[in-house]
């Protein structure tokens, strides 16, 4: 036998031995499964409804970002060239998307998570009987969305003069004309954080109160014999190391939810885009190329941008929050 029809068996033989191997470990994997049936019967509505609506929707997304679609015609690859057009060429999304996306987000986002941890602590000293009302009371402006805005701020900041703001600063002769509050470049950025704080007391809010009122009382003990005086090194020392992972929660949910923001702007300044693009952020963006245009390549190029965006805020929340060794 010659040795080159020697080395043609041995790679046979490898290649038929790994097969088996791999039917092997698929043989085991299935019969693992099949003894934890009634396990993955319990998670199968989960895992469905991520890979469908989550999962098979961002891998699209990449993929779509680096093509050309309009949905009437097949998509066709340009490679980076969408990505390139972003960050040289989309002055709108230089000039404005960009900088007033981070600008929101870097205000409402800690803003809104420090106020809901304070919120939250000063609520759980109260008696029980008013807690779960003052509770109720902070988390229900999340809930009403945009009825909360047609009925409660759109009045309050109308750039008229029976606007409920402008009428009262108009008569206590803080201002001698009406304020534009939603309809000026000034203030319409301004407006919009204000509105977001208010409404952001939602499922970040329970989970850092629910942390709070599950610290155990006998390490409060314990660190005042340790020397610990005032409620702020209570806070520091031992409530927020111990309530970890909701902190964290409250963190991802904070930036999910500022970043992910973009009808706000519209919706109070009933204009779109908004006034001198003041308002114009990273969504409003995706969704003028997306389902204005319906230039469906770059608004996925968009989206892939904003989950990068998400995703480097989560690690830098996870650096500060996570568990770390034997924690």
């Amino acid at each position: 036998m010659s040795e080159s029809n020697a080395q043609i068996l041995k790679k046979n033989y490898a290649n038929g031995g790994i097969a088996v191997r791999m039917k092997g470990k698929a043989y085991g994997l299935l019969k693992e499964i099949w003894r934890f049936r009634l396990s993955y019967l319990f998670i199968a509505p989960f895992m469905i409804c991520f890979i469908l609506f989550i999962l098979i929707p961002v891998v699209c997304a990449f993929l779509l970002s680096f093509m050309t679609y309009n949905s009437l015609e097949p998509p066709r690859f340009i490679g980076w060239a969408n990505f390139r057009y972003m960050i040289s060429e989309d002055l709108l999304f230089l000039k404005y998307a960009l900088p007033n996306t981070f600008k929101f987000a870097i205000i409402a986002g800690p803003c809104g998570y420090v106020a809901s941890f304070l919120l939250a602590w000063l609520i759980t000293i109260l008696p029980g009987s008013w807690r779960k009302w003052f509770a109720l009371a902070m988390y229900s402006p999340s809930l009403m969305g945009g009825v909360a805005m047609t009925i409660v701020w759109l009045p309050l900041l109308s750039g008229d003069r029976i606007g409920y703001l402008n009428s009262f600063l108009l008569e206590w002769g803080f201002i001698g004309d009406p304020v534009l509050w939603v309809t000026s470049k000034e203030h319409l950025m301004t407006s919009m954080i204000i509105v977001t704080l208010w409404s952001s007391m939602g499922i970040g809010f329970l989970a850092m109160m629910a942390g709070i009122l599950n610290v155990n009382p006998e390490l409060y003990e314990a660190g005042r014999l340790d020397g610990i005086k005032s409620r702020l090194e209570e806070i520091w020392y031992i409530t927020v190391p111990s309530m970890k992972p909701q902190m964290l929660f409250g963190a991802v949910m904070a930036i999910v939810g500022t970043f992910k923001a973009g009808s706000i702007g519209t919706e109070l300044s009933g204009m779109n885009p908004t006034p001198q693009y003041a308002g114009h952020l990273i969504m409003n963006q995706i969704d003028d190329y997306g389902f204005i245009r319906f230039e469906l390549g770059y608004a996925s190029a968009l989206s892939v941008f904003l989950l990068l965006l998400m995703y480097l805020s989560n690690k830098f929340c996870w650096g500060l929050f996570g568990s770390k060794g034997d924690e």
